[in-house]
Formats: C-alpha cells, sequence, structure tokens
C-alpha cells in the first residue's frame, strides 16, 4: 500500500553482550505526541510512550541473537532484526525510513536517514519500541549474570561490565566476535 510509510530503528549495536533488536512501526492516524529519539527521553516517558505506541499503532519487533551476531557480524544482524520488524507487520509497506546510513537489501522502498529517529515520527516511534524491549531483555538476564551490571549498562562495555568480564569470562550472552570479548578468549 503506496500510502503506508514505516519507520525503522534498531537497539543494541554497541553492546559486548545480548541481541540487537529492531522495531517497525506505522503510526496511527493523527500520530502520538511527544515522540522524539528514544536516548533523548526519560525511561519514565519512554515507558508511557511505548504503551500508548503499542496501543495505537501498527507495530512490530525483530531480533537477531549473539549466535546471529557473531556468525554475521552486527551489520548483517542488524539487517535481519530489520527484516524480521518489516516483515512481521504483516503488510507491504509503501516505504520504509531507517534511522541510519545503510538500508538492508530489501523489496520495499527504503531511505535510510541520518539521525532519523529525531526528524521521522515513525523512526522516533520504533527507537522507543525497539529501546524498551532489549532493555527488558538485558534486565532480565542481568539477574542470571548480576555482577556484569547489565540492568544498568544494557550489556555496554562499561568499566564494571570490563570488570567482571575478566574476573568471570564470558557468559552466553556476550558477543564472542566483539574485541573485548574475544581477547579474553585468546588469553
Amino acid at each position: 500500500m503506496a500510502d503506508l510509510i514505516v519507520g525503522v530503528d534498531e537497539a543494541g549495536r554497541g553492546p559486548l553482550a545480548g541481541p540487537v533488536v529492531a522495531a517497525a512501526v506505522l503510526l496511527c492516524e493523527g500520530g502520538i505526541a511527544g515522540l522524539d529519539d528514544s536516548k533523548k527521553l526519560s525511561a519514565k516517558r519512554r515507558g508511557a510512550l511505548e504503551i500508548e505506541i503499542k496501543a495505537r499503532c501498527r507495530w512490530s519487533l525483530g531480533e537477531a541473537s549473539v549466535a546471529e551476531i557473531d556468525s554475521v557480524n552486527i551489520l548483517q544482524a542488524t539487517f535481519l532484526a530489520m527484516t524480521r520488524a518489516v516483515e512481521g507487520l504483516g503488510f507491504e509497506p509503501g516505504e520504509v525510513l531507517v534511522d541510519g546510513n545503510r538500508l538492508p537489501r530489501w523489496r520495499y522502498r527504503a531511505r535510510a536517514i541520518v539521525g532519523g529517529d529525531a526528524l521521522h515520527p515513525c523512526i522516533s516511534a520504533a527507537s522507543i519500541l525497539a529501546k524498551q524491549h532489549r532493555d527488558r531483555l538485558m534486565i532480565a538476564a542481568a539477574r542470571d549474570f548480576p555482577a556484569f551490571g547489565w540492568e544498568s549498562n544494557m550489556g555496554y562495555g562499561t568499566a564494571q561490565h570490563l570488570a567482571a568480564l575478566r574476573q568471570h569470562g564470558p557468559t552466553p550472552f556476550h558477543r564472542t566476535s566483539f574485541a573485548p570479548v574475544a581477547q579474553l578468549q585468546l588469553v
């Protein structure tokens, strides 16, 4: 449907642990007030917007696992998560707007937009859903591996995370293809 413009964004490209998550959103008629890049919003505001987006918009999430990231690389895994998110919508979008400077090879008409999560509300909505979902996954994983601080660092290579990695070694949630983890495995 030519007039259906879907926004896509991802969360979790840079961390040392956890999956990469993408969201695809077709905004509801009239839009949603207060949308912005998820990184610019407080956790409380993101949570409220997530509820509204899920209640009023068409949306879908896609993930690529740690094993997939390590197998195909983070860029290709991100494209895989994005493709899964768009396909999960259950309709053919007229155009897909993707935050960033690269696109998957899609059959859809698509544009990569640097800073798109601050420019296009549909991408902002996708940014919020992807971040909220990934954060919940990392908080749940932190319960099994409390030394790494994932409930606060979301898998990024903070001092606490790196110290725990050196002390305890990698977990099944760690991306072994990422340098700080790979270097520990060589020791």
